[in-house]
């Protein structure tokens, strides 16, 4: 009798990811998500509004999101058997919540690879300008839909290839603009090289406190990606030592490759010269005249964009998995394969980023297009980061012994989680500044509207999967 249960209880069980993320990836992973593609094809947009007081908006924002992983790092190592954020959301705040949080979470990356690989079109034209947009942004998403398929070890290697090009690529902008600062290089446009272009007059806030707000979005979308770290909690070894030392180093990283590469951009090239269509890392050498170094920039903004993508596809095909696993999608997707990877969740992400980007036939423009993703990605994450910080107070309020026996608190949990609401806010609000992100707000809503009904009728569609599938 007690084996038939225990066979039962197996086959019940809801099938387990394999963990095959080390330290190591964990790290590059959380350093990866630091460095979004939106600091390298963004930051150009918003110094360009904002001046050289973008650099107290990503100090602002990384604030921020130091405390939110904060609050998901307690909440997730609170219970070993969450596999990632959706678990939690749902326990504490209900099935719906999860619900709007998981499929949300899905879209918000679908859309953001669907970005990534139309400014990987634009980054290929600097050697091949006259190459359509659509062919590298379709092959390199089928290249990396395809290295995901075997394991998650190929996702984590890739990631932490990415990263270390990300990272190396930053420090030489640093030591090399710091050089032409320190050194007085001129540029062919006659802009000399000098920390004051920071504070020189009309630079701090050029286009007043409603330029300074509008840069808030792409700051935002930048960020995007630090939340993944809570995707990768069911894959993970060791999380309990692992998630809080990535954690933790998010302030230092933030300080060193976001703010010092802003302060080398605008001293070398002062404000009003940063291209809002380029990215201003490549834009730094170009007009610093040195060529080779112009290139192998847009190369890293190139693996930039690709480990953007490439982190897209592995939590687009997890958290559907994650969906399924709580009946809040089609079983279909709860699959895996001998290697243990939702084979049939991450076909579907797939296949909806590749129609995706045939939206480059509608809006031919890289940065209009990008800007237009780019909004619905800040608003979609900001109500998923929401969701998980009202979690975290809602977690707070009911299980206070479980808060009291963390090994890893949030500091001054309850208060800086309202701070960290009343933010998100304020940054859904700036959205509304400037006419080519108003568009993004406009076309929100439709969303949630969806959702509202496919909660409702969620059964019915489980139904009708089940009996297509089976």
């Amino acid at each position: 009798m007690d084996v038939e249960k225990s066979q039962h209880d197996s086959a019940q069980a809801p099938p387990e990811l394999h963990k095959g993320l080390n330290n190591r990836h964990i790290q590059l992973i959380a350093l990866g998500g630091a460095i979004g593609s939106g600091l390298f094809m963004g930051s150009g947009k918003t110094i360009h509004l904002s001046g050289s007081s973008i650099i107290l908006t990503y100090m602002v924002v990384g604030f921020f999101m130091f405390l939110m992983m904060r609050a998901i790092g307690e909440l997730l190592l609170s219970n070993s058997s969450y596999n990632s954020f959706v678990d939690f959301t749902s326990e504490y705040l209900g099935a719906r919540a999860g619900f709007f949080l998981g499929w949300s979470y899905w879209l918000c990356w679908v859309i953001s690879c669907i970005g990534d690989v139309v400014v990987i079109g634009g980054y290929i034209q600097f050697w091949f300008p006259d190459l359509s947009l659509w062919i590298p942004a379709v092959c390199s998403l089928i290249f990396l839909v395809c290295v995901n398929f075997f394991s998650v070890k190929n996702f984590g290697e890739i990631e932490f290839w990415f990263a270390v090009i990300k990272v190396l690529a930053i420090l030489v902008l640093i030591v090399v603009g710091f050089y032409m600062i320190f050194t007085g290089f001129t540029s062919p446009n006659g802009v000399e090289a000098s920390l004051s272009h920071i504070v020189q007059q009309g630079t701090i806030f050029p286009n007043g406190a409603f330029g300074f707000i509008a840069g808030f979005q792409i700051a935002i979308f930048s960020f995007m990606g630090v939340e993944l770290l809570g995707i990768t909690a069911g894959e993970t070894k060791d999380p309990e030592k692992n998630l809080p030392k990535a954690i933790n180093s998010i302030p230092l990283r933030i300080m060193l490759f976001y703010i010092l590469s802003l302060i080398c951009i605008i001293s070398i090239t002062s404000w009003q010269f940063v291209s809002p269509e380029k990215s201003p890392f490549v834009e730094v050498f170009t007009l610093a005249g040195i060529h080779i170094a112009a290139a192998l920039m847009n190369f890293v903004v190139l693996t930039s964009a690709l480990s953007a993508v490439n982190s897209g596809i592995f939590s687009t095909s997890r958290m559907l998995f994650g969906l399924a696993c709580q009946k809040d999608a089609p079983h279909v997707f709860e699959k895996l394969n001998h290697k243990k990877i939702p084979f049939s969740s991450l076909f579907f992400s797939g296949v909806g980023m590749l129609i995706g980007v045939l939206l480059l036939v509608i809006i031919p423009s890289v940065m209009q297009l990008y800007t237009l993703l780019s909004t619905l990605c800040a608003i979609l994450i900001l109500f998923v980061w929401g969701l998980m910080v009202c979690a975290y107070l809602s977690y707070r309020k009911k299980r206070p012994d479980l808060h009291q026996n963390s090994k890893y608190k949030m500091p001054a949990g309850i208060v800086l989680s309202y701070a960290c609401l009343v933010f998100f806010g304020f940054a859904l609000v700036a959205l509304l500044f400037e006419e080519d992100t108003r568009v993004g707000m406009y076309i929100a809503p439709f969303w949630f509207i969806w959702l509202v009904i496919a909660f409702k009728y969620r059964d019915h569609i489980h139904a009708y999967f089940r009996k297509r599938f089976n």
